[in-house]
């Protein structure tokens, strides 16, 4: 009876049991500053609910450095199991996200993926373009950042005792492989066409974490999205190089005309937070300083099209320098993306097409005569009316006002307006 009711006991308890919960986690895109901050929440979570495990789905062209160490740290500290998930097809982990893949505690792929391409880039060195024939060697520096790579991404391997070879002529040589080779070299450990198919091959397979061995439980397993919050969407949003790029621009053209036009406030408040913005951004992603202050000599090469006529050379040299500027800003290889070249484009031709008709606005309207105002009264005609002992009364413009002269003028004379001094008129006879 004894051994019925414990067999009995058995078949009940399941029933009972909580399922297993699994917080899913999408990084796409360039790896930065946004990326970190949300495995740091989706982290929280995971633990705050007591998640048996984190499944992350990568799709990366590589991105920031730093953002990819402060995640590998969360991956590689974590109490609980982190699946990396190459998909869907067609996705990538390259760059940084081949660190992130070796650092998980589970790799696997999608087929039609591939990972590699792990060399590290500097956006603010230069890479020696090399030929046969030439017999110039890296710098310091690059060697430097090459065998700190290499160090890293095979401490990585070693750490999760995948292939160590290939993960260092990833980071020397650049080499990326497809999901199907990397299964074949022991590059990852699992490749799945979805995700039901790899929590069905994760069903009772060994991973050590935080040095302890444990057996992954996927069967009924609960899979809970983690959603990004606002302040990492904005994040996200900020530090993507074409909107920084945009609110760089909407700061300094703002500025610009709020100086243009003293008081008028709305471009002045747009420009300032457009600016704080702006700098939030620059200081979240590296950007290249020779970059900025091209286009702020641009502009300014521009702007001085307006007031000095330079026959068109400054602003065709301030266009070129804007342009060539925002190339240079930001750099493909290091963030993954770059500022987009019809972007580029655009705003230069918007630019130069701004500054033109403000150029030729500004000459025209300083050949016309004045209609308005202390500058239209010097040179009018006056008639005098009243003669009194020290002034006069004279009529311009149907306007009667009190009037000076150093000649003596008689009622009915006609005068010329010499000055305006306060309400009175200086004036002086006509000749005849």
């Amino acid at each position: 009876m004894k051994r019925l009711l414990f067999l009995l006991l058995l078949m009940v308890l399941p029933l009972f049991a909580t399922p297993p919960t699994i917080i899913k986690l999408e990084i796409k895109g360039t790896i930065g500053p946004a990326s970190s901050y949300y495995l740091k929440e989706g982290m929280a979570v995971a633990l705050k609910q007591n998640a048996q495990m984190m499944l992350i789905e990568l799709d990366t062209p590589g991105g920031l450095s730093t953002s990819m160490r402060e995640m590998i740290q969360e991956i590689t500290n974590s109490i609980f199991p982190v699946i990396m998930y190459v998909s869907p097809k067609g996705a990538r982990a390259a760059s940084a996200g081949t660190y992130l893949l070796y650092a998980s505690h589970v790799a696997a792929m999608a087929p039609g993926t591939n990972i590699g391409a792990a060399t590290p880039v500097n956006l603010m060195t230069t890479p020696q373009i090399q030929d046969k024939n030439s017999s110039s060697s890296p710098s310091a520096l690059e060697k430097k950042v090459i065998n700190d790579a290499m160090a890293y991404i095979k401490s990585l391997a070693e750490l999760n005792d995948r292939n160590v070879s290939w993960a260092v002529e990833a980071v020397k040589e650049g080499k990326s492989i497809s999901a199907k080779d990397a299964l074949r070299f022991g590059v990852i450990d699992l490749m799945a066409e979805d995700t039901h198919e790899l929590l069905k091959k994760l069903e009772g397979r060994s991973v050590t974490v935080s040095g302890k061995s444990l057996i992954l439980r996927t069967k009924g397993a609960v899979i809970k999205p983690f959603e990004a919050d606002w302040k990492t969407r904005f994040l996200a949003i900020v530090t993507n190089p074409n909107i920084a790029y945009i609110f760089l621009l909407i700061a300094i053209y703002g500025i610009f005309f709020e100086l243009m036009n003293p008081g008028g406030i709305f471009p002045g408040v747009i420009g300032v937070i457009a600016g704080v913005i702006a700098l939030y951004a620059l200081n979240m992603i590296p950007f290249n300083y020779a970059g900025l202050l091209l286009i702020i000599l641009g502009i300014a090469f521009m702007v001085a099209e307006v007031f000095i006529a330079g026959f068109g050379i400054l602003g065709i040299g301030g266009v070129g320098a804007f342009a060539f500027g925002s190339l240079l800003l930001f750099d493909a290889e290091t963030l993954g993306s770059r500022v987009s070249i019809p972007l580029i484009i655009a705003f230069s031709l918007v630019s130069l097409g701004f500054f033109i008709f403000v150029l030729r606005f500004l000459l025209h309207s300083r050949s016309l005569k004045a209609v308005t105002g202390m500058d239209e009264m010097v040179g009018a005609t006056a008639e005098v009316l009243e003669s009194m002992k020290d002034e006069y009364r004279v009529r311009c413009h149907s306007e009667i006002w009190y009037a000076t002269s150093d000649s003596v003028l008689e009622v009915g004379q006609n005068v010329r307006v010499e000055s305006l001094s306060g309400l009175v008129l200086h004036v002086k006879p006509i000749k005849e």
